[in-house]
């Protein structure tokens, strides 16, 4: 039988004071900030999807314990940011899609960095390169964390001991809130939650001036010592002093979600050669420009522009030049293209000419449907047509047999008469006397 703990995710101030982050050259300060930016973030985007605080929470939780094995240089708060929420929610049963997800930290960031808000296309190129990078960062974040997703959050013990405790409603509502801020510090990844709790109810309870027994401490009947109580005090108080978290720049891979194709752009722009500029410059040079600030008056630079236009139509005229023009300009035309245009014109041909064939395939599809439609109304106003022609058939067999019936009658009638009266003609002549 193979038993795994959990609950193990803690660290000693130690290796929180040697994160990697520090290793690359990001202050106490910085840090601190970025988590707390990052927090901010998540808790926002939970509120604008409708999530529930258990998805919020868990998806701080999830962000501290990555950023205690991962650079804040390496991967981008953002990026990160908008992936613990996307997993948190399936986590907590309450899943939201990705193009959600997108779609709210698009519009957080235009709100924010004071940018015009500009809706996110679905099937533009920058989505599909943030959707990669949402499942890709997603996937990082389960790694490192071996799979292991399962959270633990101090609400549940608060609501039991501020029950066991007896407390009135109001100190209920004040510890609410400490424990939601608590997930903006690594209190999370420092303590267990049953210490967190019972540290936000101590901190609730004297901002409320409310008095708990301590001559017998009420917090060793809860596993926790007052050491640890004391600490979480003081990294919320200190939470508390700090200013609003701002974002700072410190990744090296990628900003933000409005910057992305900005730099899908720049990177497939070729770099401009140090030739092409000299020629540039050189041939800027070699157009005369007049100076007004030098002793030549006004009729001079007249005369001197007037001798340029006619030395451009002689060379306009003459046909040697126009040929090395045309030539010039030939070579110019012809740029040489890579081997990457050429696939790219040749996949873009290949589409087209799959469009098309899609478009007369569906076209064929209506016509081949339409004509079936009609077929089916043709056979029905046949099988109808038919239908009565036998109707008609079948009154006339019926009367054409009362007409034969009839005749045939009168026939007999006449036979009957015919040979009665012959008989008595035979009769009357063999026995005349009678």
């Amino acid at each position: 039988m193979i038993y795994t703990v959990i609950d193990t995710f803690y660290l000693t101030d130690e290796q929180l004071k040697n994160s990697p982050s520090r290793k690359d050259d990001i202050d106490e300060a910085n840090e601190t900030n970025l988590r707390i930016y990052g927090c901010d973030l998540i808790q926002e985007s939970g509120i604008l999807l409708r999530l529930p605080q258990a998805v919020m929470a868990t998806g701080q939780v999830l962000f501290h314990r990555f950023y205690c094995k991962k650079s804040f240089a390496h991967f981008n708060v953002k990026r990160v940011a908008a992936s613990c929420v996307w997993l948190a929610s399936k986590l907590e049963e309450s899943p939201r899609k990705a193009r959600q997800v997108l779609i709210v930290f698009h519009r957080m960031e235009c709100r924010r960095e004071n940018l015009p808000i500009v809706h996110l296309d679905p099937f533009s190129k920058k989505y599909a390169e943030l959707k990669t990078d949402l499942s890709r960062t997603e996937r990082h974040i389960l790694k490192e964390m071996g799979f292991i997703c399962h959270v633990e959050h101090p609400h549940k013990f608060m609501s039991n001991y501020l029950a066991t405790l007896k407390t009135p409603p109001e100190l209920t509502q004040e510890a609410w809130n400490l424990a939601n801020d608590s997930l903006r510090t690594t209190l999370c990844v420092q303590f267990k939650s049953e210490v967190v709790a019972c540290g936000v109810v101590y901190a609730a309870a004297r901002r409320f001036q409310v008095p708990l027994a301590e001559n017998e401490p009420w917090w060793e009947v809860f596993d926790t010592e007052k050491s640890a109580i004391d600490e979480v005090c003081r990294v919320l108080a200190h939470l508390y002093s700090l200013p609003k978290a701002q974002y700072i720049p410190v990744c090296k891979d990628g900003d933000s979600f409005t910057s992305s194709s900005n730099k899908s752009r720049d990177s497939q722009t070729p770099p401009v050669s140090k030739e092409v500029l000299r020629s540039g410059a050189s041939a800027n040079n070699d157009t005369v420009t007049p100076n007004p600030d030098s002793g030549g008056s006004k009729n001079s630079v007249v005369k001197q522009a007037l001798d340029m236009l006619k030395e451009s139509k002689k060379g306009d005229d003459d046909p040697k030049s126009m040929a090395v023009a045309v030539e010039g300009e030939e070579g110019r035309e012809e740029p040489i293209q890579s081997k990457s245009e050429h696939r790219t014109e040749a996949s873009g041909e290949r589409n087209k000419e799959r469009e098309r064939v899609k478009a007369r395939d569906r076209d064929r599809g209506r016509d081949s449907h339409r004509e079936r439609e009609r077929d089916e109304i043709d056979r029905d106003r046949d099988k109808v047509k038919d239908r009565k022609h036998r109707s008609k058939d079948r009154a006339k067999d019926s009367g054409g047999h009362l007409e034969k019936s009839k005749h045939h009658s009168s026939r007999d009638r006449d036979y009957h008469s015919s040979s009665y009266s012959s008989r008595e003609k035979d009769r009357h002549r063999h026995h005349p006397y009678s």
